[in-house]
């Protein structure tokens, strides 16, 4: 679940999607201050625009708004009280990550892709990456599927000259760190940053 708010932009509308798959067909349902977005063909509800949203969640917040477990229980209390028939499902887990790179190979189609095997903690993902000072034997900031990015880039399964990604390993200026660094390189960590641990990228909003 993603979620933002920006009142002087938008207006005081939350605005939350369910999910990070592409909408083919879009249909808006007005229920209350709920504005329902459903995929046509299926009416499966992919997102919501909530309206009038300071009268149901305290906002102080300018962009992605983090998703804990009590800010799902106000929007769920905030469709319920709209009779909107939606029941939220969310994944609390943390998104940024600390890893562990196991493997790294050639990208066999692309002279500076490397494609790493990267341990966070419950699995081990399969990542390509561009960084030329990665390495075997690192630990490193990995954004998992469904993280959101400073930059408001939402992290999805893709596919990187016919090879699968699942997720990305990050630079320094990409997780808007103060003083990143501006040339092209992933941040490593220290050999005692704990692998699966998460890690906190700094506030964007």
């Amino acid at each position: 679940m993603i979620v933002a708010y920006n009142k002087e932009h938008v207006g005081d509308v939350l605005l939350v999607q369910l999910t990070t798959e592409e909408v083919v067909t879009p249909s808006v349902e007005r229920v209350g201050d709920v504005a329902l977005i459903k995929e046509k063909t299926t009416g499966e509800v992919k997102g919501f625009n909530l309206f009038n949203a300071s009268k149901y969640v305290e906002l102080n917040v300018n962009g992605n708004v983090e998703v804990t477990e009590e800010l799902v229980q106000k929007i769920q209390s905030a469709l319920n009280k709209n009779n909107v028939e939606v029941t939220i499902n969310v994944d609390l887990s943390p998104k940024f990550v600390v890893g562990y790179v196991e493997e790294k190979e050639k990208h066999p189609n692309a002279d500076k892709l490397s494609v790493c095997k990267v341990n966070v903690g419950d699995e081990v993902l399969q990542i390509v990456c561009g960084a030329p000072n990665v390495e075997a034997g690192q630990k490193v900031v990995v954004a998992k599927i469904g993280a959101v990015m400073p930059s408001g880039m939402v992290i999805k399964p893709s596919q990187l000259r016919g090879v699968d990604s699942y997720g990305m390993i990050c630079s320094a200026r990409e997780l808007a760190i103060p003083n990143a660094p501006q040339e092209k390189g992933i941040l490593v960590l220290e050999e005692d940053a704990e692998i699966g641990s998460a890690f906190q990228i700094p506030s964007t909003l």
